[in-house]
């Protein structure tokens, strides 16, 4: 088993070299000017921790090979058409008489075009006087900021048309970007493996084989060990189907995101947001009269009372606040450090030449492997933490007074 773990680990990093290195390695008869620019590995790091409106598998911008995704937009009616029409950021979209524009993975509407002079000035309205009064864009993709202007203008200079554009504020976003189908792909592979648990057990008389024999174990440590021992004997097993849900959804999502695909949901601190919102409603929900009492009038003296009630109020969102923030940042950084390793390699080759990249390389891949390993233990450990903690606070809001 050790020996399969180890191979499919090895095949994922390799997977990650291939699918997630955007830069390419340059050849030797490149110049020393080339070979001296240096490789900043942010944008490939960040773009790939992001979330996006295409599933990419490898290259860059006309080499590249990716899914598209369908782009739901409300602005002034439903706007619907496929992200490959952006052909990654190069052309405008017109839909219903509007036009859109793809930048860092948002879409913004755009205005007319409007001239930008050989100084980088263009005009815009001043929120104060209503004037038109001159701009700098200092780069030539640039946010002008809000508060001195009527609208919110991205102001971009593509090479689509000559001249640029004027982007106002965001229309309203619902398309089905990759993160929603790792979450698609999640609650199929979670139907997938619980109906073919449950065909099984009745097919072999209760009796754990093969996939069932694996999801067993797990299936009575979360209902054992985290929710009778956290909620107690009384009423726990009404929250069973609700923990177990949690846990599986979580790790499913974690794994998700260590694969080449990069589906990583629960990098993305909406969703954690939504799993601490709904950890939060189920808590509040259960809560009986000594979980209010214990908040509104706790068993401090008289005195401190007037202290006490405030940090117990507090401490209601603190406690999914806190969960939210630990599960997108012990996710986000173990993607960070995979992702920098890997760098490592193009920072060596875009700096002393195709040499010294072949010499970090082994390095490199050594601690991707240690760091990949970790994840996976991460994956497993952060879907539980989260677990036992929603098991923890769900079992003090249904506690009875003693």
């Amino acid at each position: 088993m050790l020996r399969k773990t180890t191979l499919l680990s090895v095949l994922f990093i390799c997977s990650l070299f291939f699918a997630n290195a955007s830069a390419p390695v340059n050849s030797e008869s490149h110049s020393e000017t080339e070979k001296s620019k240096s490789y900043d590995p942010v944008p490939m790091i960040m773009h790939h921790i992001a979330d996006a409106h295409e599933i990419h598998f490898w290259g860059e911008g006309e080499n590249s090979f990716s899914i598209p995704l369908t782009v739901i937009l409300f602005d002034n009616g439903l706007h619907f058409f496929s992200s490959s029409k952006f052909h990654h950021g190069h052309d405008l979209v017109e839909s219903n008489e509007n036009k859109y524009m793809y930048f860092h993975g948002k879409i913004y509407s755009v205005g007319d075009s409007i001239p930008i002079d050989k100084q980088n000035k263009t005009k815009v309205i001043d929120r104060k006087t209503g004037k038109e009064k001159d701009t700098t864009i200092v780069e030539r993709v640039a946010t002008i900021p809000t508060k001195d202007f009527i609208h919110d203008y991205i102001v971009g200079h593509k090479h689509l048309e000559d001249g640029a554009y004027v982007a106002s504020a965001k229309p309203m976003d619902f398309s089905i970007t990759k993160s929603v189908v790792g979450i698609f792909v999640t609650f199929l592979i979670l139907f997938l493996v619980f109906t073919s648990v449950a065909k099984s057990y009745r097919s072999n008389g209760g009796i754990p084989k093969k996939l069932t024999g694996w999801m067993e174990p797990l299936v009575i440590f979360i209902r054992d060990d985290v929710a009778k021992a956290n909620i107690g004997e009384a009423k726990y097993k009404k929250f069973v189907p609700f923990l177990l849900s949690i846990f599986f959804f979580i790790l499913v999502l974690n794994i998700l995101g260590l694969t080449p695909l990069g589906f990583n949901v629960t990098g993305n601190i909406a969703v954690t947001l939504v799993l601490a919102l709904i950890s939060l409603f189920v808590t509040l929900k259960s809560a009986n009269k000594n979980y209010w009492m214990h908040i509104f009038w706790p068993p401090v003296p008289l005195a401190l009372k007037p202290l006490m009630i405030p940090i117990e109020i507090v401490g209601i969102f603190t406690k999914p606040f806190a969960l939210m923030i630990r599960l997108f940042a012990n996710i986000t950084a173990g993607h960070i450090v995979i992702l920098s390793l890997i760098s490592l390699i193009f920072v060596a080759q875009a700096g002393s030449g195709t040499g010294m990249a072949w010499g970090v390389s082994p390095a490199a891949f050594a601690l991707t492997l240690f760091i990949f390993v970790l994840e996976v233990l991460v994956a497993f450990l952060q879907a539980y933490i989260f677990t036992l903690l929603t098991a923890l606070f769900v079992g003090m809001s249904v506690e009875e007074h003693h």
